[in-house]
């Protein structure tokens, strides 16, 4: 809380208000889960099917290890969800070229299908959010997102520092 300003109203800042932001957080979570979790139930997948689909699709050729460090979850625990897309073919594992140990994850088509299904109605929950919000209020509530994250996590999300210019002298 350093970079808080004197003066600045902090009644946002009061118990009240962070139980309710705590509140609202839950009760979106909810609905942004909610369709993705019937398609998901269908074929008799959970959520944790959905995490490793969808950064296998945000990251083609992400690495065991790489996504590991993403879900923050054990070897085991993902482990059993990759064995059961690999084997329904929803994702196809490679060996590294130059690592033979390593195992590069990809969406099968069967794989991409799913992803679509499941991010479709996110998507359009968060741009009908975002409409309703307006630019300012987005931005916002990025700040307060990059602000719950792990420092690590929140350099993935910084924006990209363009390449110093050389001076040109004439």
């Amino acid at each position: 809380m350093a970079d808080l300003k004197a003066g600045v109203n902090q009644l946002f800042l009061r118990e009240e208000e962070l139980r309710t932001g705590m509140e609202l957080l839950f009760y979106a979570y909810r609905e942004f889960t909610a369709e993705p979790d019937e398609i998901l139930a269908e074929i008799g997948f959970g959520r944790a099917h959905h995490r490793v689909i969808y950064f296998v699709w945000r990251y083609p050729r992400i690495t065991v290890s790489e996504l590991l460090a993403i879900l923050k979850i054990t070897k085991q625990s993902l482990s059993r969800v990759l064995g059961e897309l690999v084997r329904q073919g929803f994702i196809d594992q490679q060996t590294g070229a130059r690592d033979r140990r390593q195992r590069l994850l990809e969406l099968t088509e069967k794989g991409v299908e799913l992803e679509r299904q499941l991010s479709e109605t996110q998507r359009q929950r968060i741009a009908r959010a975002y409409r309703m919000a307006g630019a300012e209020a987005v931005e916002g509530f990025r700040k307060v997102m990059m602000g719950m994250l792990d420092e690590g996590d929140r350099a993935k999300f910084a924006p990209p520092v363009p390449p110093a210019r050389l001076a040109v002298k004439r």
